[in-house]
């Protein structure tokens, strides 16, 4: 006898095979409590920023990042731990085993990789939450949970408008893109 398995049940509103962003994914935009999303250029350099100042393990890195920009970056495992061994394979840090963790500190390479504190800050100091990109962030998924509303609460008539609404924006900002 052949098993077959069952599929799940439809939601209303719900495409099979689409993701959170109706099968788009939205790069360089962070879902969530207002996170930054930030280059791997940039996670390398607070690495090697961080260990010139003291040895830490990687999940202490990811919450003095979390610490120091007040929650606005707080880089994740997947991004710490490849770049913790790519730097390690460079040779710009060196780990020990310490109480059951990996303690990772700058080796004499790693003290020149540094990036200069004159260039502009640390990496952390870059994530600005008042700079108009976290702004035009902010402002896109509340648009985002007022659509999503409509959507779940809104007869066929207001679902209509919202979507001119919508539309309407949409041109507007192609517009500020094609002004002078």
């Amino acid at each position: 006898m052949h098993a077959h398995k069952r599929r799940p049940q439809k939601r209303p509103g719900h495409r099979r095979g689409r993701g959170r962003h109706g099968g788009r994914e939205m790069r360089g935009w962070s879902p969530g409590r207002g996170r930054h999303r930030v280059r791997r250029g940039d996670v390398r350099s607070a690495i090697l920023a961080l260990l010139d100042d003291r040895p830490m393990h990687g999940y202490e890195m990811i919450t003095e990042l979390d610490e120091r920009t007040g929650g606005r970056w707080r880089p994740s495992a997947g991004s710490i731990y490849p770049t913790l061994q790519l730097l390690e394979d460079e040779g710009l840090v060196s780990a020990e085993e310490v109480d059951g963790k990996r303690i990772f500190s700058l080796t004499e390479a790693g003290r020149e990789a540094v990036p200069p504190t004159a260039e502009g800050g640390r990496p952390w100091e870059e994530v600005d939450e008042d700079s108009p990109r976290h702004e035009i962030r902010g402002e896109l998924y509340r648009t985002m949970a007022a659509a999503k509303q409509v959507v779940g609460a809104g007869d066929d008539a207001q679902i209509a408008k919202a979507a001119e609404i919508l539309k309407d924006a949409r041109r507007q900002l192609y517009g500020i893109l094609a002004e002078d």
